[in-house]
């Protein structure tokens, strides 16, 4: 077995530099597009109420097509 390599304290340096720059640029996209994401949350649960509304209001008419004493 070969024992492990010294690894150069500069590799080191760079290694968890670019480790910690990562995780900031992860924080501050993550908090650049949270606001993004919960806005267009919000505009899809409106669109799907509009929706249901719309289907709700289709059934209706369809149950009282389907009932009329005109066949």
């Amino acid at each position: 077995m070969v024992p492990p390599v010294q690894v150069s304290p500069l590799i080191k340096t760079a290694r968890w530099s670019a480790l910690l720059v990562g995780i900031i640029y992860g924080k501050q996209r993550y908090d650049y597009l949270k606001p993004i994401a919960a806005e267009e949350r919000r505009v899809e649960e409106a669109e799907k109420k509009l929706r249901e509304e719309q289907e709700r209001i289709y059934k209706q008419l369809a149950e009282a097509d389907s009932e009329s004493i005109l066949k």
